[in-house]
């Protein structure tokens, strides 16, 4: 069964009509993140699924209950939340809140102990200070370490980690991913493209209340994907060149010998995300692509993922053994996540 299994929703706010009959699935343990522009509906989405915004139609089922008709406590108890804009008492120290949310779950035996949290989430300086005191970015912290207090069966994240400084978002990313690999399902709203790669198995692009498109990182990637440029150095001379193909132009310079820091350059997961928003790309209304979760297919028609794509696809670096040896040309990742700095070695690995 669907952890979560909503269509046709619809919502509108007098004449602003922000969800326009919306479909999502996601699947037990299967990680969904939501991109789209400000105001695509993303938020709205999330708050309809957890029962804090009536819908004007559609049909919802979130861990087995419509969350319009009433929540008990041990359905409540499945679901980490982590969003924009909670409420609490400003007054209350850090250890003091989280002591307060572990105590909803006392009949729990997996509950993680606050000094885990504070170790965890970067936290352990700040436990005696009033909630009213902390920064945006200690506030994320405070909130996700909250939302997995109690190893949920759904893990709900609403940019989770605006705000945080680079070291403190890939711990919080490890707690994600751990999270999942334990069997918890997710559902990711975010404008960080390179947080949802990371994570997510399928990214569901929303614009003006509905979807756009639908499918694996890498399969959303190949939508786009057109001419490679490929930049070397040879001779003391960089040199750039833009190929259909780039397997057959790479062979031919590496058998010229001299060249280094040869870089091949795919399409990235922000070219396809701009792309497919855009309303002059030519295409079928929804796209809907590959689910990397083995052995589901959705109800929208996603497919299990090819185990031969390029993991990240946005810059590979080519091989050749020359004569010597079989001409062999192989894919490799060359930038672990955006903004890495390109590798320098030909034919290097993760």
């Amino acid at each position: 069964m669907a952890v979560i299994s909503a269509t046709g929703i619809r919502k509108a706010y007098g004449a602003n009509q922000v969800l326009d009959g919306l479909d999502l699935e996601i699947q037990p343990g299967e990680a969904v993140a939501l991109l789209g522009p400000n105001g695509a509906g993303k938020t709205t989405t999330i708050e309809i699924l957890l029962g804090f915004v009536s819908r004007n139609a559609g049909d919802v089922s979130v861990l087995g209950q419509d969350p319009a008709r009433g929540q008990d406590e041990r359905w409540r108890a499945k679901i980490g939340i982590a969003i924009q804009g909670g409420q609490d008492h400003p007054k209350w120290r850090v250890r003091e809140f989280l002591e307060w949310v572990r105590a909803h779950y006392e009949e729990s035996t997996q509950l993680r102990t606050v000094d885990e949290l504070a170790e965890t989430f970067g936290l352990n300086d700040h436990l005696d200070k009033p909630l009213l005191n902390l920064s945006g970015g200690l506030r994320r912290r405070l909130d996700l370490a909250a939302a997995v207090i109690n190893r949920p069966e759904l893990l709900v994240l609403d940019e989770p980690t605006t705000g945080l400084d680079p070291a403190v978002k890939r711990a919080v990313h490890d707690v994600v991913v751990d999270q999942i690999d334990s069997g918890t399902s997710l559902l990711l709203a975010t404008h960080d493209l390179a947080e949802a790669d990371r994570i997510a198995d399928r990214i569901v692009i929303i614009n003006e209340g509905g979807i756009v498109a639908e499918g694996s990182p890498n399969w959303l990637r190949a939508q786009v994907e057109g001419n490679a440029e490929v930049t070397w150095r040879q001779g003391g001379e960089a040199h750039v060149h833009v190929a259909e193909a780039p397997e057959e132009f790479v062979r031919e310079i590496l058998n010229q010998g001299g060249v280094s820091d040869l870089e091949v350059r795919r399409s990235s997961l922000e070219d396809a995300y701009l792309a497919l928003l855009d309303p002059e790309h030519a295409g079928p209304a929804v796209w809907r692509g590959t689910s990397a979760v083995a052995g589901t297919v959705a109800e929208s028609g996603s497919y299990v993922e090819s185990e031969d794509e390029n993991e990240s696809g946005s810059r590979i670096e080519t091989e050749v053994e020359t004569e010597n040896g079989a001409e062999a040309v192989r894919q490799a990742e060359a930038v672990r996540q955006a903004g890495s700095e390109p590798t320098e070695t030909i034919g290097g690995t993760r």
